[in-house]
């Protein structure tokens, strides 16, 4: 077993929607805004916010990137396949998203191991809803967690600090 503090957000690998394996060590030295999203949940309307942090900042170094789960009140009923189109269309989403994965339980993906290991929660490093977000530096570690309810404009001010 790996120790998690040998470990940095740069370290692991996931799957698009499509299914191609993505190493996230290609946003070494990218800001990274790693948040775990749902179509259906009421703070969807956040989508649009991170779209414009992406859009703002996506060339001085800033990477948004989206973890569908559909562990919170199924509020996630979209495919791997159809999440990506629902997103463009509904919010203008051009930032990269992976496939579905747990964020919680026995089956929680190593990437939200390793965020919540780093950057535990208010009383537990349980996520306790869709859009928890992950600011992680460009050594890829981990430098804050915010709740589901930080409106991605109260990130801005740390993420100019990052870049």
């Amino acid at each position: 077993m790996f120790s998690m503090k040998t470990k940095t957000f740069h370290d692991f690998t996931i799957k698009t929607p499509a299914g191609e394996p993505i190493d996230l060590n290609r946003y070494k030295n990218k800001v990274v805004l790693a948040v775990n999203t749902a179509t259906k949940c009421g703070l969807a309307p956040q989508f649009d916010g991170l779209e414009e942090l992406h859009q703002k900042y996506k060339d001085k170094g800033l990477v948004v990137l989206g973890f569908p789960s559909d562990q919170f009140l199924n509020q996630e009923p979209e495919t791997n396949e159809t999440i990506v189109e629902a997103c463009r269309i509904n919010h203008g989403v051009t930032f990269q998203l992976f496939e579905k994965i747990d964020v919680n339980g026995e089956n929680t993906h190593p990437v939200y191991q390793y965020l919540k290991a780093e950057k535990g929660g208010f009383l537990s490093s349980k996520i306790k809803w869709n859009f928890t977000k992950f600011l992680i530096g460009k050594d890829g570690i981990p430098v804050e967690r915010y709740s589901p309810t930080t409106v991605p404009a109260k990130i801005e001010a740390d993420i100019l600090k990052l870049l």
